[in-house]
């Protein structure tokens, strides 16, 4: 699910500073997308469980909520927040991006369990964009089917990349990504639940991101 959350979240990779494509609209694409299952609504979200194809590896939780709007440049913004469980500590550690409709980034808040909120600047590169272009066209809708997870039973469309390598199950039930389900080379996820009355979890004042402080705040014990 990481590969896929990187193409599709975009910023939200951002949270431990990968190095990932970064987002651009959908309006490049004239065809059926994995992209236009962004479907943003207020207060609501989804809930997760992603496990590694290494058996050593204990299965993690995964959120993602939509906890705000706000004016952009582009037009009206969502507050996409994904939570994610820090494998050292148990925590969930938080990142929202301001991203439009149309899957324009403005902005990037990350906050660590007890660290200040930073905000990093997100500004993609033409060649950033042209590769989230290809990355979406590799994904074709392949039909529908009904699939029951640990969160219920959904009719979903059928997504498959390209190369094999990863799947995806969406419904329109679910926000603000769709997710069902993901089958991927290395990992799945399920979903868990279906969130609602979904509020900010970073709090606090917002600083400018600064390189140093956060490798401090990284080596500092949970």
């Amino acid at each position: 699910m990481k590969r896929l959350l990187g193409v599709l979240v975009a910023a939200a990779a951002c949270l431990w500073l990968s190095a990932v494509v970064a987002g651009q609209g959908i309006s490049f694409f004239s065809k059926p997308n994995i992209a236009d299952i962004f479907k943003p609504v207020v207060g609501s979200g989804a809930a997760y469980e992603q496990q590694s194809t290494d058996q050593k590896r204990p299965a993690s939780q995964l959120e993602m909520t939509v906890v705000g709007k706000e004016m952009t440049p582009n037009g009206e913004g969502y507050w996409m927040e994904v939570g994610h469980m820090d494998p050292k500590g148990g925590a969930m550690m938080y990142t929202k991006m301001l991203v439009t409709k149309d899957f324009q980034f403005t902005k990037i808040v990350f906050q660590q369990p007890g660290q200040p909120a930073m905000e990093m600047p997100f500004d993609p590169t033409e060649k950033n964009r042209n590769r989230m272009k290809d990355e979406m066209a590799k994904w074709q809708q392949v039909g529908t089917e009904t699939i029951t997870v640990p969160a219920g039973t959904f009719s979903c469309a059928h997504w498959k990349k390209d190369d094999g390598t990863d799947e995806v199950w969406t419904s329109d039930k679910v926000t603000p990504m769709a997710m069902v389900k993901q089958v991927g080379k290395n990992n799945s996820m399920v979903l868990t639940k279906i969130i609602t009355g979904a509020t900010d979890h970073i709090t606090g004042p917002v600083t400018p991101f600064d390189p140093k402080a956060f490798m401090q705040q990284r080596q500092k014990p949970q």
